[in-house]
């Protein structure tokens, strides 16, 4: 497993990555943006007006068993492929009532209940992701995933996020922004 690596998404006037909608799903909006930037590690800042910042942190795997560890790790491909011009930033908060669970029963509702994993395996390699912990670090979320997509992938990323947002797990979501981006370089 490779160190745990920060990463910031830096919403404002610039960054690689143009905002073609920002919706509330729950809660709270973000205030919104232009464009989005991803800094990782050390890596500075990007220049223009920054509107807020999100930060998270890559590390262990808390609800995936192994064999399902190593089933993502030879199906999933990697961020940033040239096809992959597509890409969701969603950020997620849990409720109190999920946090207040012991880590077996938040583990019985992601996956033995909701199949959170099973289905997020049923669309990869199409859709790359990789998910941010930010609970520890007082942020106003739990949660940033980030997921890229060729555009001809973005129906079974659409139908990813119904199933995945019609079971138990999402009983406790108590905010959850979507913001949809488009890769323009240069």
């Amino acid at each position: 497993m490779p160190p745990p690596l920060m990463v910031r998404f830096h919403g404002g006037a610039a960054g690689p990555w143009r905002v073609t909608r920002m919706r509330a799903l729950a809660g709270a909006a973000l205030p919104a943006v232009d464009r989005i930037a991803v800094q990782e590690g050390m890596a500075g800042a990007p220049g223009g007006a920054i509107a807020w910042t999100l930060a998270g942190s890559t590390g262990n795997q808390r609800y995936t068993e192994r064999a399902e560890a190593d089933s993502l790790a030879a199906r999933q491909q990697g961020l940033a492929r040239p096809e992959a011009r597509h890409a969701a930033l969603i950020p997620i908060r849990k409720s109190e009532a999920w946090w207040s669970l012991a880590q077996d029963e938040r583990r019985a509702i992601l996956e033995a209940e909701s199949r959170h994993i099973a289905i997020g395996m049923d669309y990869l390699p199409a859709v790359a992701r990789r998910l941010h912990h930010s609970r520890e670090l007082g942020e106003p979320f739990d949660f940033l995933t980030w997921f890229e997509f060729a555009p001809t992938h973005e129906a079974a990323f659409d139908e990813m996020l119904a199933r995945l947002r019609a079971q138990r797990e999402w009983d406790f979501v108590e905010r959850e922004v979507e913001i949809r981006l488009v890769r323009e370089e240069g």
